[in-house]
Parts: structure tokens; C-alpha cells; sequence
């Protein structure tokens, strides 16, 4: 963001100028807003808050240590893979949103996502994601019901 000129660093925007002034109320949820938000003194920049990026990093990190404990791996494939996770995701839940609505039904449901895998994945890749995936469900399910 290109900084402002020299002539209108200190100045409060026009739009504002021409507004009524708030109430000055203090039980109110505004006062309490802006009391909260004040500006940073001078001389102290605003600190920005970091934008969080979800990613599957983590987990794809926890597997590879599991399957090859003394392997490591560039952040370059990490995006690869992280990449490839998203978009298998992608196409599973856009075509068990397909499956739903075919059937108007407005949930997606385990059953839905089990033949979106069947439909997406290949062979034995799809019947190792089921048993997994039916793995899973069933693990949550019990633990659910203590």
C-alpha cells in the first residue's frame, strides 16, 4: 500500500467530516468499541495481525515420519503435496455435493463421501481410502456414544 502525500498525513478522511457525531453515551456497545480502538501513539507503528494460512503441513509431516522416520522434506514438495491434499479434497466434496443433490438431500453424509471416493479414486487406492475412511467414522462413532 503506497503511503499517503505529505499534505494529507495528519488530516481524518473527507467522507468522515461531514457525518454527525456519535452519541457519547458510555453504557453503549459503540463508546465501548471505540474506546477500545484507540490510535497507537505517535512514533509506534499499528502492529498487524499475521493472516493465518491453513495448511495440511503438519499432518503430511506427522505420516512421513511414521512411514520414514529418518526422511525429511523440501518446503517446495511440502506445497506440492499440501496442493495435491487440497484439491483431492476439492474434487471429493464437490462430487459428493453433486451426490446429494441428485438424491435432494441437503447433508452430505459418510455415504455420499464414500462413493465420491469410489468415483474419483483409482482401484486400490479407493478401497484402502473406504476402509480407512469407514476406519474412521466408526472410531469417531464409538467415542461419541461414552
Amino acid at each position: 500500500m503506497a503511503p499517503k502525500p505529505a499534505s494529507t498525513a495528519g488530516k481524518a478522511p473527507a467522507s468522515t467530516a461531514s457525518k454527525a457525531p456519535a452519541k457519547s453515551t458510555e453504557g453503549t456497545k459503540a463508546a465501548k468499541k471505540t474506546s477500545k480502538a484507540a490510535a497507537p501513539a505517535e512514533g509506534e507503528k499499528k502492529k498487524r495481525r499475521k493472516v493465518r494460512k491453513e495448511t495440511y503441513s503438519s499432518y503430511i509431516y506427522k505420516v512421513l515420519k511414521q512411514v520414514h522416520p529418518d526422511t525429511g522434506i523440501s518446503n517446495k514438495a511440502m506445497a506440492i503435496l499440501n496442493s495435491f491434499v487440497n484439491d483431492i479434497f476439492e474434487r471429493i466434496a464437490t462430487e459428493a455435493s453433486k451426490l446429494a443433490s441428485y438424491s435432494k438431500k441437503s447433508t452430505i453424509s459418510s455415504r455420499e463421501i464414500q462413493t465420491s471416493v469410489r468415483l474419483i479414486l483409482p482401484g486400490e487406492l479407493a478401497k484402502h481410502a473406504i476402509s480407512e475412511g469407514t476406519k474412521s467414522v466408526t472410531k469417531f462413532s464409538s467415542a461419541g456414544a461414552k
